[in-house]
């Protein structure tokens, strides 16, 4: 694995290959170590790509120690013993983007924690210009457990 990153500057682009679970959620670890309030961290990926392995690294990262699990049928868990608070979002099953209000999503945007959001697609309209675009990629020609993961820096398409 290469060697890991600070932060990707505005507009700029890193990526990293995974070759296990553990990679992925290294990577995560890393990434947390400069996160700042009010930062949006979106995912991409298939099904089982390693989207929440990505956010249980990042969640390490900033020193949350309770369990994070997908918060797929809650659409939000919040995590708030770490040096920043994580507001960790699965919005698969959102079919309106105009359901995030009955969970208060703006405030949560805006707040003094970390906003990882998993199915980004989902709610692309609501979202801020202003984010960090995590992409996870698999190659199967590559073995199962390989991940490309490719961190875009905010305002970039």
């Amino acid at each position: 694995m290469r060697r890991l990153f600070v932060q990707p500057e505005k507009g700029t682009k890193v990526e990293y290959e995974s070759f296990s679970r553990e990679n992925t959620f290294e990577i995560g670890r890393r990434l947390a170590a400069d996160a700042k309030p009010g930062e949006v961290y979106t995912l991409s990926g298939d099904l089982g790509a390693g989207k929440t392995v990505f956010v249980k690294g990042f969640a390490d990262g900033l020193g949350i120690t309770s369990p994070v699990t997908s918060p797929t049928f809650t659409i939000l868990q919040v995590y708030e013993e770490g040096r920043l608070p994580l507001y960790h979002y699965d919005v698969y099953r959102i079919t309106d983007p105009e359901e995030m209000d009955e969970i208060g999503f703006d405030d949560f945007i805006a707040g003094r924690g970390v906003s990882m959001i998993e199915w980004p697609e989902q709610i692309e309209d609501i979202l801020p210009q202003d984010r960090i675009k995590v992409s996870i990629l698999r190659d199967l020609s590559k073995g199962l457990d390989y991940r490309k993961i490719i961190i875009t820096g905010s305002n970039e398409a």
